[in-house]
């Protein structure tokens, strides 16, 4: 049966169930500002936060504490959040860090309805298979912590996968260039983002 007839309990037409990871920064503004900015579009969305608390001002911080948490923990928090509304078949979606966290939970869950990864993306496991996971990627052209070398081989990997990528890439953008509280912000690069991210979603 084609994905798009697919129909669960609290799942509506044309209307997805997000699920939006935070940056290494933590639970800050921008990540509200960008679940509202989906809300108003129709879709439901959840935004874990999986610091509990802590948000920082600079991106070695964030990535100190995710350290000081690991990663086995990071991943448990998300697949605690997200288990109660797995089977409505979520889309998962994050920033950068929340990025990788969210691609490690679609490949893993054979109900998600699509991936939205903005400025990050993970390393792919050996031997995970999806059926045409519908997946979207914005980065920065260049972006350090995405380089195109790592990027050529993520997209061969996730093709491997079964998935259906597009990349959009922003020549000239910072890394976090949708958070308009940070130094990384392009206003143009952030709204074309979300004009292309819109129409993805409309699409599944």
């Amino acid at each position: 049966m084609p994905r798009a007839w697919l129909v669960t309990p609290g799942w509506h037409h044309g209307l997805m169930n997000i699920m939006l990871f935070h940056s290494a920064f933590g639970l800050r503004p921008a990540l509200h500002q960008a679940a509202d900015r989906l809300r108003s579009a129709g879709h439901e969305v959840w935004t874990p936060d999986l610091f509990e608390g802590r948000t920082f001002e600079t991106v070695e911080e964030g990535m100190e504490h995710k350290e000081k948490i690991g990663k086995d923990e990071l991943l448990k928090r998300a697949v605690l959040a997200a288990a109660p509304y797995s089977e409505r078949g979520l889309v998962y979606a994050g920033f950068s860090l929340g990025a990788s966290i969210a691609q490690t939970l679609a490949l893993g869950d054979d109900k998600a309805r699509g991936l939205l990864l903005l400025h990050g993306t993970s390393d792919i496991a050996p031997g995970v298979a999806v059926d045409e996971l519908p997946v979207q990627l914005h980065v920065a052209e260049p972006d350090p912590f995405e380089t195109d070398d790592w990027l050529s081989a993520w997209y061969l990997q996730m093709g491997r996968t079964g998935a259906d990528v597009e990349v959009y890439r922003y020549a000239g953008a910072g890394h976090l260039y949708t958070d308009p509280d940070l130094p990384d912000y392009d206003a143009e690069a952030a709204e074309a983002t979300w004009r292309v991210a819109l129409g993805f979603l409309d699409t599944l």
